[in-house]
C-alpha cells in the first residue's frame, strides 16, 4: 500500500465488501489465516497513514477558509492574492492521497452493479470536489473546500478505527494460529535431536519436547510424564496429566517433564488445523440475520441516492443558494452511508466465533448456531454425554454386620487383581472413598461368576446374582431389591462363604450434568434423554437428574424417529450426543451438538462440535447464542434507527429551527455508529 503506488494497494471497499460478506475475522478462502491478518493490518497503517498526511494539509486550508476566519473574527486576516488557488492545490492532493480509497472504492462497486458504502462517500466527496474547483475556475459561489477536507479526514479517521476493531475481532482466531511453534526437535536414528520446521515432521516420527515448549503436533507420548496446559485449545483452565499412551494437542504447552512424542498428525490434520478451518466456515457461513442487514443495506443506498436527488432538487426549487443545495445533498449521502450496518452482523460473528473456539465450542453452521438461541428442548444421548460410560460405585449395602467401608476394602482389594470393567469400577469406588488396601493373595477368577482371593488371611469372594443363586444363598433386603430395580449391576460380596454385603455399580453420572441440566431447566428448556440401555437405568438416571422425559430401550437407527416424534410436539429440538451412533438424530434435530469430540472435530454430522465430554457447555452454547442474537438486535437498531432519524435531519428539515448539519459533522455521526457498533459487538466477552 505505498502511497507512491496507488494503484496496488488493496482499496478499502475490498475490506467492507469482505466484512459484509461474514470475512471480518475468518480470512478468504484459501488464504492462510495470517495472512489475512497482516491484510488488515497493512491496510490499518495505510488509513493511518492517509489521515496523518491529510490532516496535515487541512490545517492551511482551514486557515485560509473565509467562513473559518469570520468565525475566528479574522475576517479576511489571513487572506492574500491568490490564496483561493493554494486552497485548490492542498484540497485537490488531499482529494486524491486522502479520498483514494473511497473513489477506488466508488469504481468498484458501479463496475460490480453493487452501490453501496463507497459509493456514497465517493460520489459525496467527488461533488464537492469539483463543484468548488470549479467555483475557483470562475463559477459563481462559494467553494468549500475546509468541508471537504475535513470530511476526508473524518471518514480516514472513522475507517482508521474501525478496521482496527474488525482486527481486533480477529485477534483471537489469529492468536490460535500463533500457537505453533516453528520447529520441533527431531529425534533422529543415533538418538540426537535436530531443530526442523514443522513442514518437515512425518508421520510416525518422533520429537521431543522440553519442559514449558508447546507441542509441536498431534501425537503419542512414548516416553515420559507430564502435566499438559491446554487451555487455549479447550477450555480446560487446569493442566492434564499425561503419560506414556496419552494423546497430545499440537499447540498446547507441556508442563514439567521432557516426553517424547510419536507424531500422529500433521498439517490439514491436526486438531489445531480443523478447529481453524472450522472457525472460518463458520464465520463465512451466511446468516440469516446477516441475509437482512445485507438487504437493508442496499435499500438504504438506494434511499440514500435517491434523498441526495430529492434534497438538492428540493432546496434548489426552494430558492436556496447552489453551495448550500449541493452542501446539503453532500451531508445526506453522507450521513446516509450504511456503514454500522454492513458491520452490525459480521463483527458479532467474528468475535462470538473466535471466542466460543478459544473455548472448546466449535460452530461449523452458523444457522443452527442462530436456531440455538430459540431452543425449546434438549434431548441428550446417555453413554458418555451425561454419564461417564464407565462403572462406579453407587451403593454398598452390608447385609451381616460389617461396615459399607470394611466392605468395599475387602472386594476392592480382590477386584484389584481383575482388568474387568466391574473390578475396576469396585476398585475406583474404593479410591474415590480414600479407602486404602492391600494386594491380594491367590487370587483365583470364578468363570463367569465372579473372582476370589485370600485378604488380610480370610476367604473373599465378589460374585455375580447367578453364583448366589448357584450356591444356594439369598440377599432378602430391600435396599439390594431396589438397586436391582434401578438397572444398578449388583454383585455380593462373600467372607469365609458367608454373604457379608453387596455392592450396586452403574454408569456413573457426570458431576457436571446436574449443574448444566439446572441451568438449562431455568432457561426455560425441556431436558430428556434418549438411550438403548433397559427402562430400569433410565429410569434411574431421569429420577437423579430431574429430566422432564426420556426414551429407553430406543436403537441407534430409531433415535432420528424419536428427535422427530418431539419435533412433531412444534418444539425447537437439539440433539446431543457421541457423533457416532447418533448421527442420523444429530442430522434430524434443529441442532446437532457433538460432545467430546476430543481431538477428532471433523463430525460431519453436527452442527456445533463441544470439545469437552462437559455438559454444561451445552449451556453455554446456548447462552452465547442468545447473547450473540441480542448484540446483533442492538446492532441492527441502532444502525437502521440511526439512519432513519439522520438522514432528514442532514436533508435540512430542522433548518427552520436552527439546526443545520454540514458535511463533517455528518461523517462524524455516521463514523461514531460504526464505533459504537464496533465496540457494542467487542462488548459480547464481557456477557459473563
Amino acid at each position: 500500500m505505498s502511497a507512491t503506488r496507488p494503484s496496488a494497494q488493496p482499496p478499502a471497499h475490498e475490506h467492507h465488501a469482505a466484512v459484509q460478506g461474514g470475512h471480518a475475522a475468518a480470512g478468504h478462502p484459501g488464504q492462510g489465516a495470517g495472512g489475512h491478518t497482516s491484510h488488515h493490518a497493512h491496510m490499518v497503517a495505510d488509513f493511518r497513514r492517509r489521515f496523518w498526511v491529510s490532516l496535515a494539509l487541512t490545517v492551511p486550508v482551514l486557515a485560509l477558509a473565509r467562513h473559518i476566519q469570520g468565525w475566528l473574527g479574522l475576517h479576511g486576516a489571513l487572506a492574500f492574492p491568490g490564496d483561493a488557488w493554494v486552497q485548490f492545490v492542498l484540497a485537490t492532493a488531499i482529494f486524491f492521497y486522502g479520498g483514494w480509497p473511497f473513489l477506488t472504492g466508488l469504481v468498484a462497486e458501479v463496475r460490480t452493479l453493487r452501490p453501496g458504502m463507497m459509493t456514497l462517500i465517493g460520489l459525496a466527496i467527488a461533488v464537492a470536489y469539483v463543484y468548488s474547483s470549479a467555483v475557483v475556475f470562475g463559477l459563481r459561489g462559494e467553494d468549500f473546500f475546509w468541508e471537504l477536507a475535513t470530511l476526508i479526514d473524518i471518514m480516514l479517521l472513522g475507517h482508521w478505527i474501525e478496521m482496527k476493531s474488525v482486527l481486533g475481532a480477529s485477534a483471537a482466531l489469529e492468536s490460535l494460529v500463533r500457537l505453533m511453534p516453528a520447529e520441533a526437535h527431531l529425534i533422529q536414528s543415533d538418538g540426537s535431536t535436530r531443530d526442523v520446521p514443522l513442514t518437515e515432521l512425518r508421520r510416525g516420527a518422533r520429537v521431543l519436547v522440553k519442559p514449558g515448549e508447546k507441542i509441536p503436533t498431534d501425537g503419542v507420548i512414548v516416553e515420559g510424564n507430564t502435566s499438559v496446559n491446554e487451555a487455549m485449545l479447550t477450555g480446560e483452565s487446569r493442566p492434564v496429566e499425561k503419560g506414556q499412551g496419552a494423546t497430545v494437542i499440537g499447540g498446547s504447552v507441556n508442563g514439567e517433564g521432557a516426553v517424547t512424542v510419536e507424531v500422529a498428525k500433521t498439517g490439514d490434520e491436526t486438531y489445531l488445523a480443523q478447529v481453524i478451518a472450522l472457525v472460518r466456515q463458520a464465520q463465512e457461513s451466511r446468516s440469516r440475520s446477516q441475509d437482512l442487514a445485507n438487504r437493508a443495506a442496499v435499500w438504504l443506498t438506494a434511499v440514500a441516492l435517491g434523498g441526495g436527488a430529492v434534497t438538492i432538487a428540493a432546496w434548489l426549487g426552494l430558492g436556496a443558494s447552489l453551495p448550500f443545495a449541493v452542501e446539503r445533498m453532500v451531508t445526506v449521502m453522507v450521513i446516509a452511508c450504511p456503514h454500522a450496518l454492513g458491520l452490525a452482523v459480521p463483527l458479532v460473528v467474528a468475535v462470538s466465533t473466535a471466542l466460543s473456539a478459544g473455548n472448546g465450542l466449535l460452530i461449523r453452521d452458523r444457522s443452527a448456531f442462530e436456531r440455538a438461541r430459540a431452543l425449546d428442548a434438549i434431548v441428550f444421548d446417555k453413554t458418555g454425554t451425561l454419564t461417564e460410560g464407565r462403572f462406579g460405585v453407587t451403593d454398598v449395602i452390608p447385609l451381616a454386620g460389617r461396615s459399607a467401608e470394611d466392605l468395599l476394602r475387602l472386594a476392592a482389594s480382590l477386584e484389584s487383581q481383575s482388568e474387568h470393567p466391574i473390578a475396576a469400577g469396585v476398585v475406583r469406588g474404593a479410591r474415590e472413598r480414600d479407602i486404602a488396601f492391600a494386594p491380594p493373595r491367590e487370587f483365583r477368577a470364578i468363570p463367569g461368576k465372579g473372582a476370589e482371593a485370600r485378604v488380610d488371611g480370610v476367604a473373599v469372594k465378589v460374585v455375580s446374582p447367578g453364583y448366589l443363586k448357584a450356591a444356594g444363598l439369598a440377599a432378602e433386603d430391600p435396599r439390594v431389591r431396589e438397586a436391582a430395580e434401578q438397572g444398578k449391576t449388583v454383585v455380593y460380596v462373600l467372607v469365609d462363604d458367608r454373604l457379608e454385603g453387596a455392592i450396586a455399580l452403574a454408569d456413573v453420572i457426570r458431576p457436571e450434568s446436574r449443574e448444566a441440566l439446572g441451568r438449562l431447566k431455568a432457561m426455560g428448556i425441556r431436558v430428556m434423554m434418549l438411550t438403548g440401555d433397559a427402562t430400569a437405568v433410565a429410569r434411574w438416571v431421569a429420577r437423579e437428574l430431574a429430566l422432564d422425559e426420556y426414551f429407553a430401550e430406543v436403537l441407534p437407527d430409531q433415535k432420528a424417529a424419536k428427535i422427530k416424534e418431539v419435533q412433531a410436539r412444534g418444539l425447537t429440538v437439539a440433539m446431543t450426543g457421541d457423533g457416532v451412533n447418533d448421527a442420523p438424530a444429530l442430522v434430524q434435530a434443529d441442532v446437532g451438538i457433538a460432545v467430546g469430540a476430543g481431538t477428532d472435530v471433523a463430525i460431519e454430522s453436527a452442527d456445533i462440535v463441544l470439545v469437552r465430554s462437559d455438559p454444561r457447555d451445552v449451556t453455554a452454547i446456548v447462552d452465547l447464542a442468545r447473547a450473540t442474537y441480542r448484540k446483533m438486535v442492538q446492532n441492527l437498531w441502532w444502525a437502521t434507527g440511526y439512519n432513519v432519524l439522520a438522514i432528514p435531519v442532514a436533508a435540512g428539515v430542522l433548518y427552520p429551527v436552527g439546526i443545520l448539519l454540514t458535511p463533517a459533522i455528518g461523517a462524524v455521526l455516521m463514523s461514531a455508529s460504526t464505533v459504537i457498533v464496533a465496540f457494542n459487538a467487542r462488548l459480547l466477552r464481557l456477557r459473563r
